[in-house]
Order: structure tokens, then sequence, then C-alpha cells
């Protein structure tokens, strides 16, 4: 601001030299109109030429003037131009992020309805482990929130994983995919039981394992649900783990092994339901998984 106020006052005093110069040249150039001899063809040659060029000086100063206000004008309209578009692309964040949050919980809600019969509470997750795969995480719920070590995790489309940790306000859980992981699982389709065993090293492709499946006369196909049996002791009844994605018999042509997509994205996950029902409070026992 005190440049522009510099530079004005500049060109004012400038236009005002020039002017009162002008003023001196015209009064030469009508003294000139009345004289003759040489004193005339001087004016003519001098005085006429430099009027004309002050003159185009004056309005050259005059555009300046105008230009360099024109360009202050557009630079302030420019600055509130990109402090709007700063502002909107601020507001498209915020609005992309509800989208997905509202996603999610449009995820959960679904879930919390297929799965009606048991108790739930939601929460976010709050830490995992150093890897790209969340195969033990932090909750915000503890104790105080009636968290207890056992409690099954669900999120996405079914089965995350198991509590195995608790604080007052803080829970840890272990996942599926975990390397130490071992689900009872069944066929949804056939009854047909699998034990579904944790491998990080496959969640590259996006898959976990299942073995020990009998080999008969039931078909399981790819595609076919594989969920929590009735027969785990840690884990709840008919929760889903995946869909069958190979299945092979195995070389001792008695059972059948193979591998799951799971339903959950284990590489991204932001909020889960807690069963807050222990498999040990529904059947009065306390074994393995």
């Amino acid at each position: 601001m005190k440049k522009k106020n510099q530079a004005s006052a500049f060109n004012r005093y400038l236009l005002l030299g020039l002017a009162v110069f002008c003023i001196i040249m015209m009064l030469l150039s009508s003294f000139s109109e009345k004289a003759s001899g040489p004193f005339k063809v001087i004016a003519n040659v001098t005085v006429i030429p430099l009027q004309q060029g002050i003159n185009y000086v004056g309005r050259w100063m005059g555009d300046m003037t105008d230009n360099f206000e024109t360009m202050q004008q557009l630079r302030s309209e420019n600055k509130k131009l990109q402090e709007q578009v700063d502002s909107l692309m601020t507001e498209n964040n915020y609005l992309q992020e509800e989208r997905y949050e509202l996603e999610r919980l449009q995820e959960l809600y679904k879930l919390d309805s297929n799965y009606a019969e048991y108790e739930k509470t939601a929460a976010h997750v709050i830490g995992s482990d150093s890897g790209n795969w969340f195969s033990t995480f932090t909750i915000d719920k503890g104790s105080q929130d009636g968290i207890a070590v056992d409690m099954n995790v669900m999120a996405g489309s079914g089965l995350v994983g198991i509590v195995v940790e608790v604080g007052p306000t803080w829970a840890k859980v272990r996942s599926i995919i975990d390397d130490s992981s071992n689900v009872s699982g069944m066929v949804l389709s056939t009854s047909d039981r699998c034990i579904v065993s944790g491998d990080l090293s496959l969640m590259n492709d996006g898959q976990i394992r299942f073995e020990q499946m009998e080999n008969n006369e039931n078909q399981v196909s790819v595609g076919d649900q594989i969920v929590t049996s009735y027969i785990s002791d840690k884990y709840l009844q008919g929760i889903l783990i995946g869909y069958v994605s190979e299945v092979t018999v195995d070389s001792n042509n008695l059972t059948r092994s193979g591998y799951i997509t799971p339903a959950v994205d284990f590489k991204n996950i932001q909020e889960v339901l807690v069963i807050t029902t222990t498999k040990a409070q529904l059947t009065g026992e306390s074994k393995g998984e």
C-alpha cells in the first residue's frame, strides 16, 4: 500500500510538471504564430514537435497510471478468487470425507442388521501394528464400555477377529489374518467344517487359507460362503468369514484345502462392531478357539 501511494504521488507531480511545461510551450507556440522570420522557423522545428512529444508522454503516463491501478485491482480480485478456490477445495474434501464415513456407517448398519440376534457396540480403530495389514489393532473402547476378552469383532461384511486384551478405555483385537489365528469354519451350503488359518504372507494376494475339510460327496465350489462353525469355542456361530476362491483335494485323498477371499478389507479398517456376548457366556465353557 505504501509503494502504491508513493507511485501515485510521483505520477501526480510528474504530470503537474508536464502540465506547467506544456502551458509554457503553448504560450511560446501562440507567440510563434504571431512571430515571423527565423523565430517562426525555429518554433516550428522545436516548440511544436516538443509540445507533441510532451502530449504523447502525458498520455503515456496517464495510461501507465491506469494500467498500474488496473493491475492492482486484478491482483486483488485474483487473491479473492484464489481464497474462494481454496475454501471450495477444503469444503469439497470435507464433503468427501463425510461421504466415505457415511458409506462405512451404512456398512456397519447393514452388518448390525444381518446379525441382529447379537448385542453389539461400535468402536473406532485408534492404533495398529506397523505392517500394512490390520493383523492386530487397538480400538477406543474397553472394560468401562463393557468390552471383555474373547468378544467377537466384525466390520465390512463379516468377521474381523477377537478381543485378546482389554484396558479401561481401550481393547486390543487380533484379526483372523494374524499368523497365530485359527478359526473353526464351516461351508454354509454343506456344513462341511474346516480350519481357517491366518497367514500374513497370503494377504498380498488378498486370501486366507483353509484346511482339514473332509473330502466327501458334498460339492464345495468357488464362491461358497465360509462362516464360523457351531463347534468353535470362542467364535459365535454363523459369522461370515469369506468366500471360497480355490479348493483342492489333498494328497492323502481324505481332506480338502484351499483359499478364501475374506469378507473384510484388512488393509483399511476404521470402525468395527464388537459383539458384547462371548461364546463362553452362551455355553458356560471356555476352551481354545
